[in-house]
């Protein structure tokens, strides 16, 4: 669980899925967690950077990496699923002409 915090500090979002399968996943539900977060994570980074939906899928998908770090197996399914409703569907759009600005914590 430490090298999980660690990883999700200091690294990137995929390295994160490879420390949570290998700490944390086990039996059959390993396969299907892992392939769901996959293929949604797929999804959103087949959109545009400055994409709303890419936003909000991303935070999907780090939600579900914090739900399997806590054995929520069902809620990381759940949260995977809509991070790629999100990416197909793309729910959310910016009108023409305006770009999506994230704050940073100090702002």
């Amino acid at each position: 669980m430490r090298r999980f915090a660690v990883c999700l500090l200091l690294g990137s979002a995929v390295e994160c899925l490879a420390c949570v399968r290998r700490t944390r996943f086990g039996g059959t539900r390993k396969t299907g967690v892992r392939s769901r977060v996959e293929q949604a994570r797929t999804l959103a980074a087949a959109l545009p950077a400055d994409n709303l939906s890419r936003y909000f899928a991303e935070r999907d998908l780090q939600q579900a990496l914090v739900e399997a770090n806590n054995g929520e197996f069902d809620e990381c399914l759940e949260m995977a699923a809509r991070a790629a409703d999100e990416a197909k569907e793309q729910r959310h759009e910016l009108p023409p002409g305006e770009k999506l600005k994230v704050l940073k914590p100090d702002e």
